[in-house]
């Protein structure tokens, strides 16, 4: 698909969400269930626009090209998050934390906050870290907002507004304010 009417329909799709979440709070409650599925539920990132900075210095992402993943367990305590960048079905980078979920049914904003207690490289070397380290990481490789540095120093955590999810596909808006599709994929929590 044209990578502006993926945009396009994006951004439909996000008005669309927060007026239906507004009329009916379980929608919300739907959303956090599609996400986190029955013990777990992982997704293949295969669309985004980037950070609003990205798009400023160099446009675009689109099309994402390599696998990147991200899983969600609400059914462990605390709620457990893992994003993953993959050479095929290779991890070289996983990072594992926790996230809360929030809903607020007055402006229909559903919201992951999360915050990575550790990174494992090459499914081997476990590097445990800090409060806010993943967020200076992100920001550091390209892979996270800036923002995320400036949220921790203000006892905030990095962030996703969830547009939708359902069986197939999950949407979300950014903390750095760029757009995001990722489609369901086996559950990779836990490896």
């Amino acid at each position: 698909e044209d990578s502006d009417a993926v945009v396009g329909a994006l951004l439909d799709l996000e008005k669309l969400m927060r007026k239906k979440n507004k009329e009916d709070e379980q929608q919300m409650q739907k959303t956090l269930e599609a996400l986190s599925g029955n013990g777990g539920g992982s997704w293949r990132l295969i669309f985004t626009t980037g950070t609003v900075n990205t798009q400023e210095r160099t446009g675009r992402i689109n099309y994402f090209p390599i696998k990147a993943t991200q899983s969600f367990n609400a059914g462990e305590d605390p709620w457990l998050i893992e994003n993953g960048l993959f050479a095929g079905d290779f991890p070289l980078v996983k990072f594992k934390g926790d996230f809360t979920w929030m809903a607020s049914q007055k402006s229909g904003v559903t919201k992951i906050e999360f915050d990575f207690s550790s990174l494992k490289l090459f499914n081997t070397f476990e590097i445990k870290l800090g409060a806010g380290e993943a967020a200076s990481l992100g920001a550091k490789s390209g892979l996270g907002s800036e923002g995320n540095v400036e949220l921790e120093k203000k006892g905030r955590k990095a962030f996703f507004n969830w547009i939708s999810a359902d069986e197939a596909i999950a949407t979300a808006r950014g903390g750095g304010g760029g757009l995001a599709l990722w489609k369901r994929v086996d559950y990779e929590g836990g490896k």
